[in-house]
């Protein structure tokens, strides 16, 4: 999954990112309103964490903006204020959730996965796929051959097939799902991977296959 983290303090911004990035989500920081209007232009994004007090306007102001724009992406709001009208308000402007700093980065990370399902629809963090179960939160890919623990980016990669099994993902999109602008990679990473999901599948009769000059898509061959 790819996030925007909007916040301005960089202390906070770069703990936040290095333990996402831990997770496998790619992650680009934006310090202000005008660097995040400038990132949302040039990438399509899964989660905006989005601070209130930014050092050119208020982060609700962004918030007005995204909805008023119909963009659904999902925002999880970083704030300091702890009132119930506060929060209500946020909530009311848009907001699919918040979390109070200081926060504990487990809490967040739970609140990310937890607005992620409802945006997918699914509740549950197990997603079946013909004879093939993927558990998001446990990091496990369980097929005949039993139940094989993914690195991050295999698990990052493997959400994006089950959440839209049979649509074609070209290398580009892929790319943009896996990978910050920080991030100095070129489009084989993405064979990388993809050859190591096509191992642990193996034993299953779901595949990734490759399209022709479009991308990848994964199917049941079963």
């Amino acid at each position: 999954m790819r996030f925007l983290l909007v916040e301005d303090n960089e202390q906070l911004a770069r703990a936040t990112t290095d333990r996402l990035q831990l997770d496998g989500h790619a992650v680009d920081h934006a310090p202000d309103l005008t660097s995040a209007r400038e990132s949302i232009g040039l990438a399509d994004y899964d989660l905006i964490l989005l601070d209130i007090m930014l050092p050119d306007g208020d982060g609700r102001t962004f918030l007005t903006e995204q909805r008023q724009a119909r963009k659904r992406t999902p925002v999880i709001v970083l704030t300091a204020r702890s009132e119930v009208s506060d929060r209500v308000g946020l909530l009311d402007l848009g907001a699919d959730d918040y979390i109070t700093k200081p926060f504990d980065f487990s809490e967040l990370q739970a609140r990310c996965r937890a607005v992620l399902r409802r945006q997918g629809g699914n509740a549950a963090n197990q997603k079946t796929f013909g004879d093939a179960v993927f558990d998001s939160t446990a990091g496990t890919l369980t097929t005949a051959a039993g139940t094989t623990t993914l690195r991050n980016r295999e698990l990052r990669l493997l959400e994006v097939f089950f959440g839209a099994p049979g649509q074609i993902f070209s290398k580009t999109h892929l790319m943009d799902r896996l990978f910050s602008f920080s991030d100095d990679v070129s489009e084989n990473a993405i064979e990388v991977y993809v050859g190591r999901l096509r191992k642990k599948l193996t034993s299953s009769g779901v595949q990734i296959e490759t399209v022709r000059g479009l991308g990848y898509r994964m199917v049941d061959r079963t």
